[in-house]
C-alpha cells in the first residue's frame, strides 16, 4: 500500500495515512451511533449527574490547557507526541473511574481493559509474524524486499487501530453468539433493503429515528462470523467463543465463533496479506529504494534549519557554567587577545598586516553592510543572509524607487552562534544559512584550515584585484564562552563564510576605507572593554596614520579630515545607562583622547533591535556624533521601549531618531509572555512542574477535607477552601521540611533573579510577591487534586478493591462474557511462562494510578506514614506527581509569563528574559553604508517585519547552478538556494526604516553632520 500510494500521489510521501483514515472512520462511526442511540438518555440524566459532569469539565479543562499549545504546529514534534500520549494515558485512567459515561452507553472500564488485552495480543502476534517472515527471507524462501523491517511505531500504530475498532464493535454489538435456532441464518436479509425500504415503500429517511434497527442489521449481517467452530475442526481449539444468547435455557455450550474474535482475525489477516504482497510482488521488486532514501530525498527539498534557541530550559545551566568558566579562567588568567598580541610579526603597529587592512582606500566609493547577532534560528538568520547576498535590493525611499547594490564588505558585530560556541552551533546556526544564501567556491572544503591568510582565489594576484564580497567579524560575549577557541578556528583560520571571503587573522582589526573613512573593529571580550595591547595598537594607529599628514595616490590628504567608525559588540551607551554603571573605560579613553572628535559613528549589536541616537548640537565638544545599535541579524527580538528614556552619554545629550520595532509595537509584543510563554518554552514544563511538586510535597495527603464538602452552600465551601489554603501555607513554614526548604530556596532564587539595578527593598518585594503567587497556585492545585480524590472515595469510585482493580474486574467479566470451553487462555499462559497474563495485569495497572493514590492515601490517613514501606510511599508520590505535573505546568507558565510581562512593561526590568522567552524570529534588519565620491557616508537600515517559516527551492537558482561550476556565486544573478514558500517574500517586502547621511569631516568644522 505504501508503494502504491507513493506512485499515485508522489508529491505526498506515505505517512501511514491508511491507519489514520481508518481510525477517523471508526471514531466517526462510534460518535454517530452514540449520538443517535443515547442523546435523549444523556439529556435526561444530565441533571442527576451534574456533580460528575462538573468534574469532567475540570479534568478535561486541565488536560486541554496542558495540551493546547501543542495541538497545532509545535516547536518540538517529539515533545508534542509525548504530550499527546501522556495526556491520553492519564485522561483514560481518570475518566474510567467516573460514572457518567454510562449515560452515553459507553462502558469505559470494559473498553479500556478490552483495548489493552487486544492491543497486547495484537502486538505479540504481529511481532511473531515478522520474526517468522524475516526468517523465511533469511533462508531465501521469499523475495529480497522482505528484509526491509517495518518500524516498531508502525506496528504499534496498526495494533492501536485494530484494538480501537474491536472496542467500538464490542460497545455496540457485544460478543453475542446467536443460537442456531434463533440465528438470522439464510432467512434474514443480509442487505439493508429491509431497513432502507419498508412495506409501504417509503424511503430510509422515514426510518432515521430507528437507528437501533440499523445497528442490529450491521452487527448481525455485516460483521457476523462466517460460521461456527464445528465448521472448522482444526481451529476449534484456537478461537474465542461468543457469549451465548437464547431464549430460556440453551441446549449446550456456545459453538459460535466470537464476532469480536472474527473481526480481530480479519484485521490481522489483512495486515499480514498487505505486508506480504508489499514485500514480495509488483512495484516493490523493481523499485527497492528504502525509506531512508526517500526521507533523504525529502530533506533535500527543504533546508535543515534549526529552531530558535530555547533559553528557558536546561540548556541555560550549561550556558551559565560556560560563562563562569570563561570569566574565571580564560579572561581572568588566559586572555586570547594577549596571545594574539604576542604572536604579531612586527613591532610597528602601522605596518601590521595581521591587523590593518588598507586595500580599499584607493577606491572612489564603497558599499558595505553591518549585521550582528546572527546565529539563532535558521529561518531568521537565512532571511538576513539572503538579503545580504542579493546583487541589489530595490526599495522605496522618500517616495521613489532606489537600488542599493550588495556591499563589497560585510561587517558582523559578534555573537555568531547561540547559546554556546561549538562546532555544531557554528556550522548549523551560522555557516549553514550563509552558505545557502551565497555558496562558497567549488574548491571549498569545510575541513580546510587556512595556514597563510589571505588565500586569494586562483587568478587573483592580490586583494586589491579581488572583486568579490569580503567579511570581517568581531567576537561577541557568546563567542567568548569557550575562551574564543571556536571563533579562532572558524573565523581566523578559515577563508570562506559562504561566498564571502575571510581575510581576517585576528579578533580585532582596522580597515582603511575610501575618502578618509576608517573602521575600528574592537574585541571587548567578556569585560566590556579592550585590553592594553589592543589599546596600544589603535592608539599608535591614531598617532601615525590618522592625525599625521599622509599621501594616497600622490594626492595630499590631511589626517585631521579622516573619520572613524568604531564597531564594538556591546552598546555600552545603552547598557551603562540601563544598569547604572560605567564600562569600557579604555574605549572611551581611545575615542575621546586619541580620536578627538573624529569618531562619527559607533556601531554595536548585542541588543537585538535597531535604535539610532544622534547628538543634539551644543557648544560642548562631541566625541561621538551618532550611536547606532542593530542586533537584528537573526537572534530573538529585544524590546526598544525599555530604552526610550536614554539621553546622556559621555557628557553629550542625544535624541532617538529611529527605533525598530517602535515603542508601541515593542510594548505590545511583551503581551506574548502571558499568551505564548508555554508554547514557546515547552522545556520549562520540566522545571516548573518539578518546582511546584517540591513546594507542596509535604502537604500530601490532606486527610481532613470533610469540612469543605459538608458545607451546604457554595459560599461556605469557598470560605472553607480559602481557610484551608491559608492553614496549609502556615503549615509549610512551621512544620514541613521539604516544602519549607523548597519555598525558601525559591524565595532566594527569586530575589537573586530580580535585576540588581533595583534597590534591595524593591527586589525583596518583587521577589516575594512572585514566590507567593507560585506558592498559592501550587497549594490551590494540591487542594483541588485532593478534593477530587476525596469525592471519588466517598462515592465508592476509588479505593474499592486494591492496586489491581481493573485487572481483577476484567478477569471476572472475561470469564462471563468470553467463554473459553477449550482452555485457550490457560494454554497461552502456560506457553508464555506466565508472561501473557502478567503483562496484561501490569499494563492495566498503569491505568489504576488514581486507585493507587486513593488506596495509599487511606492507609496513610489511618495508620500514618511510618506504617508503609519506602517502595509503597515512592509509588504513592509518583502517582501523585503524574497528575499534579499536568495540573501545574500550565499554571506555572502562566504565572511566570505574567510576571515577565508586568516587569517588562511596568518596571522596565527583565528585558532579556522577557523577550528571549518569546523567541521572536520576526523584525530582522541590517544596515547598509555607502561612502560616496564626495566623501559623505549615506546609511540605510533595511528591515523585514515577518520572517518566512517555510522555504522551497528557487528554480532561478537551479538555472544558475547548471552554468559553469568554476563561476563564483557572487557573479550569479540569483545566488540564494531557497526562496520563501509563502508570501510576502523578504526580498520584495524589505523596507527602509532609517536613512541619514554623515558628512565627511572638514578642517573648518570637524563636527559637520546632516
Amino acid at each position: 500500500m505504501k508503494r502504491v500510494r507513493t506512485i499515485l500521489t508522489h508529491t505526498y510521501p506515505y505517512p501511514h495515512e491508511h491507519s489514520r483514515h481508518i481510525m477517523t472512520a471508526v471514531i466517526i462511526a462510534c460518535l454517530f451511533f452514540i449520538s443517535s442511540d443515547n442523546m435523549h438518555t444523556l439529556i435526561h440524566k444530565l441533571d442527576n449527574n451534574i456533580k460528575w459532569w462538573s468534574m469532567y469539565v475540570c479534568l478535561i479543562g486541565f488536560f486541554y490547557f496542558f495540551s493546547s499549545p501543542f495541538l497545532g504546529r509545535t516547536i518540538q514534534p517529539s515533545y508534542s507526541n509525548f504530550n499527546r500520549w501522556y495526556v491520553a494515558w492519564i485522561c483514560f485512567a481518570s475518566l474510567y473511574h467516573l460514572p457518567s459515561f454510562q449515560s452515553m452507553g459507553v462502558d469505559m472500564r470494559m473498553n479500556l481493559s478490552l483495548f489493552l488485552t487486544i492491543y497486547f495480543s495484537s502486538v505479540l502476534f504481529i511481532i511473531a509474524f515478522h520474526i517468522v517472515f524475516i526468517g523465511l527471507w533469511y533462508i531465501g524462501l521469499v523475495a529480497r524486499m522482505a528484509g526491509t523491517r517495518p518500524g516498531i511505531w508502525t506496528i504499534f500504530q496498526n495494533c492501536t487501530v485494530i484494538s480501537i475498532a474491536c472496542c467500538v464493535f464490542y460497545s455496540h454489538c457485544g460478543n453475542r453468539a446467536v443460537h442456531k435456532s434463533k440465528s438470522f441464518g439464510r432467512n434474514s436479509d443480509p442487505n439493508l433493503l429491509a431497513f432502507l425500504e419498508n412495506e409501504k415503500g417509503t424511503t430510509w429517511i422515514s426510518n432515521f429515528l430507528r437507528m437501533n434497527e440499523l445497528k442490529d442489521q450491521i452487527c448481525s449481517s455485516w460483521f457476523a462470523p462466517v460460521g461456527s467452530a464445528s465448521d472448522y475442526p482444526l481451529l476449534s481449539k484456537w478461537v474465542i467463543y461468543g457469549e451465548l444468547v437464547c431464549s430460556g435455557s440453551c441446549a449446550g455450550p456456545s459453538d459460535e465463533i466470537s464476532p469480536l474474535y472474527s473481526l480481530w482475525a480479519t484485521f490481522v489477516g489483512l495486515y499480514i496479506a498487505n505486508f506480504v504482497v508489499e514485500r514480495s510482488t509488483g512495484w516493490a521488486l523493481t523499485h527497492p529504494s528504502t525509506v531512508l532514501e526517500e526521507e533523504k530525498l525529502k530533506r533535500q527539498m527543504k533546508p535543515d534549519f534549526l529552531d530558535m534557541v530555547p533559553w528557558t530550559s536546561a540548556d541555560l545551566f550549561k550556558t551559565a557554567f560556560d560563562l563562569m568558566v570563561s570569566v574565571t579562567l580564560f579572561v581572568g588568567r588566559f586572555d586570547m587577545r594577549m596571545m594574539q598580541a604576542a604572536m604579531k610579526r612586527t613591532t610597528d603597529e602601522t605596518r601590521n598586516d595581521d591587523l590593518l587592512y588598507d586595500y580599499w582606500n584607493e577606491r572612489e566609493d564603497l558599499w558595505f553592510d553591518f549585521v550582528a547577532d546572527t546565529g539563532d534560528g535558521g529561518n531568521s538568520s537565512y532571511t538576513v543572509a539572503r538579503l545580504l547576498a542579493q546583487p541589489s535590493i530595490q526599495t522605496v525611499i522618500g517616495g521613489s524607487m532606489h537600488t542599493l547594490p550588495r556591499g563589497d564588505l560585510l561587517l558582523i558585530g559578534g555573537d555568531l552562534a547561540y547559546p554556546n560556541p561549538s562546532s555544531f552551533t557554528y556550522e548549523k546556526r551560522f555557516f549553514c544559512p550563509y552558505e545557502y544564501a551565497l555558496q562558497p567556491p567549488p574548491w571549498y572544503r569545510a575541513e580546510h584550515i587556512a595556514l597563510d591568510k589571505p588565500e586569494v582565489p586562483d587568478g587573483v594576484s592580490n586583494m586589491k584585484d579581488y572583486d568579490g564580497p569580503q567579511c570581517f567579524i568581531i567576537p561577541g560575549n557568546h563567542d567568548w564562552f569557550d575562551g574564543l577557541h571556536t571563533f579562532m578556528r572558524y573565523i581566523c583560520h578559515k577563508s570562506w563564510l559562504g561566498g564571502w571571503f575571510l581575510p581576517q587573522k585576528k579578533s580585532y582589526f582596522a580597515l582603511q576605507l575610501p575618502q578618509g573613512w576608517w573602521i575600528f573593529g574592537l574585541d571587548l571580550a567578556l569585560h566590556g572593554d579592550i585590553d592594553v595591547y589592543q589599546f596600544k595598537f589603535f592608539a599608535e594607529l591614531c598617532r601615525n596614520k590618522i592625525l599625521l599628514i599622509h599621501y594616497i595616490s600622490e594626492v595630499l590628504q590631511i589626517g585631521e579630515n579622516d573619520s572613524v567608525i568604531v564597531m564594538t559588540h556591546e552598546p555600552n551607551w545603552l547598557l551603562d545607562w540601563y544598569w547604572k554603571e560605567t564600562t569600557g573605560k579604555n574605549v572611551s579613553h581611545l575615542i575621546q583622547d586619541y580620536l578627538n572628535g573624529r569618531c562619527k559613528l559607533r556601531l554595536a549589536g548585542d541588543l537585538h533591535h535597531f535604535m539610532r541616537h544622534s547628538a543634539i548640537k551644543s557648544d560642548n565638544p562631541t566625541s561621538v556624533q551618532h550611536l547606532l545599535v542593530n542586533g537584528c541579524g537573526g537572534a530573538f527580538l529585544h524590546p526598544t521601549h525599555v530604552f526610550k528614556n536614554f539621553e546622556q552619554f559621555s557628557g553629550t545629550t542625544y535624541e532617538c531618531k529611529a527605533a525598530y520595532p517602535s515603542y508601541d509595537d515593542s510594548s505590545g509584543i511583551a503581551l506574548g509572555n502571558i499568551l505564548k510563554f508555554r508554547k514557546k518554552n515547552w522545556q520549562f514544563d520540566i522545571i516548573g512542574g518539578f518546582i511546584y511538586f517540591i513546594l507542596v510535597f509535604s502537604m500530601f495527603p490532606q486527610c481532613n477535607l470533610g469540612h469543605i464538602l459538608n458545607e451546604e452552600t457554595w459560599s461556605g465551601r469557598l470560605g472553607r477552601f480559602s481557610s484551608t489554603i491559608w492553614t496549609a501555607l502556615l503549615y509549610i513554614f512551621e512544620h514541613s521540611y521539604i516544602s519549607s526548604v523548597g519555598s525558601l530556596t525559591l524565595l532566594l532564587a527569586s530575589y537573586s533573579f530580580v535585576p540588581s539595578k533595583l534597590s534591595r527593598r524593591k527586589r525583596a518585594i518583587i521577589g516575594g510577591m512572585h514566590v507567593l503567587a507560585h506558592l498559592t497556585a501550587a497549594l490551590l492545585l494540591m487542594l483541588l487534586l485532593e478534593l477530587g480524590i476525596e469525592i471519588c472515595i466517598r462515592n465508592h469510585l476509588l479505593a474499592t478493591s486494591g492496586y489491581h482493580t481493573l485487572y481483577d474486574w476484567y478477569r471476572s467479566m472475561e470469564s462471563e462474557h468470553f467463554p473459553d470451553p477449550t482452555g485457550l487462555r490457560a494454554r497461552m499462559e502456560q506457553w508464555t511462562l506466565g508472561l501473557y497474563p502478567a503483562c496484561i495485569k501490569y499494563l492495566m495497572s498503569a491505568f489504576d494510578v488514581p486507585e493507587v493514590m486513593a488506596v495509599t492515601r487511606i492507609n496513610i490517613c489511618k495508620n500514618g506514614m511510618m506504617s508503609l514501606s519506602r517502595s509503597v510511599l515512592m509509588m504513592y508520590y509518583t502517582s501523585v506527581f503524574i497528575y499534579f505535573w499536568i495540573f501545574s505546568t500550565p499554571v506555572v507558565s502562566l504565572i511566570f509569563g505574567s510576571y515577565l510581562y508586568i516587569c517588562i512593561n511596568w518596571f522596565h526590568i527583565h528585558f532579556d528574559e522577557a523577550f528571549s522567552s518569546l523567541r521572536i524570529a520576526n523584525y530582522k534588519s541590517f544596515t547598509r553604508f555607502h561612502i560616496k565620491k564626495d566623501g559623505d557616508l549615506e546609511i540605510f537600515t533595511l528591515a523585514v517585519d515577518k520572517v518566512p517559516k517555510e522555504w522551497k527551492l528557487d528554480p532561478k537558482w537551479e538555472g544558475d547552478e547548471r552554468r559553469p561550476h568554476d563561476q563564483l556565486s557572487h557573479h550569479r544573478k540569483n545566488p540564494s538556494k531557497w526562496r520563501s514558500a509563502s508570501s510576502p517574500d523578504p526580498v520584495r517586502s524589505v523596507r527602509v526604516v532609517d536613512h541619514f547621511t554623515i558628512a565627511r569631516t572638514r578642517t573648518s568644522d570637524p563636527n559637520t553632520t546632516t
